[in-house]
């Protein structure tokens, strides 16, 4: 009864500060670990090549907990997706409104998490060939762009002035997003690509979204 009492408390206290609880934070953990093994092996075998129980033996997790968590084997990956904007948003939060947004976007890179990932290059860029030319991993990452298009909306809206579902907020959500795709994927399939940090860099300039500024009244016909 008092384990229930202490889970509830802390429950209902993490919910007031607006953060996930410590079990569920614990099951965010636990995702990305499945992800992150799924990532491992989907870039070094290939997607067909790779097991349920591949994953879950790389993750060290029973077959019954990874499908606790991922119903089919295409699913393990989500959360490696959508950890990025949580990166994003993190970096967003830390960084005045006064500043250009580029630099908030290139701080995500600078993070413990984001240089894990990308230490190993090759593989990184294996993986993101391997998401391209996999139809249903593909659709996979379509539909976690939506969502993450949702989560990042708000915070670029703030910056903007304008309203969360306007128009301007939601093209320069999606050009954002779209900035990081196009520059990985090019990244992936070049022979020299070079730094991926770069390659956004020079994505978010083409599209010169630090001088992106939103009219809050409509234009007046005359």
């Amino acid at each position: 009864m008092k384990t229930e009492v202490k889970h509830g408390k802390e429950h209902t206290m993490a919910a007031a500060r607006g953060r996930p609880s410590l079990t569920e934070h614990r099951r965010l953990q636990t995702r990305l670990e499945i992800a992150e093994a799924a990532a491992a092996l989907f870039a070094d075998r290939g997607y067909d090549a790779t097991t349920v129980e591949d994953i879950a033996s790389a993750a060290g997790i029973s077959l019954r907990t990874f499908y606790r968590y991922c119903p089919v084997k295409e699913d393990a990956l989500t959360p490696l997706f959508t950890s990025s904007v949580g990166q994003l948003l993190d970096a967003l939060a830390e960084h005045p409104v006064e500043q250009p947004l580029s630099a908030a976007i290139e701080a995500c890179f600078g993070t413990a998490t984001a240089q894990r990932r990308l230490e190993d290059a090759a593989r990184a860029r294996r993986l993101v060939r391997v998401l391209g030319a996999e139809p249903v991993l593909k659709m996979r990452w379509l539909a976690a762009g939506r969502e993450m298009q949702e989560r990042l909306a708000p915070a670029l809206a703030s910056r903007l002035g304008a309203p969360v579902d306007s128009l301007e907020v939601r093209l320069l959500t999606t050009a954002v997003l779209d900035a990081f795709t196009v520059a990985m994927e090019h990244w992936a399939w070049q022979d020299e690509p070079g730094e991926l940090v770069d390659l956004v860099r020079r994505a978010l300039a083409f599209l010169r979204l630090d001088g992106l500024q939103v009219n809050p009244e409509p234009p007046v016909d005359e």
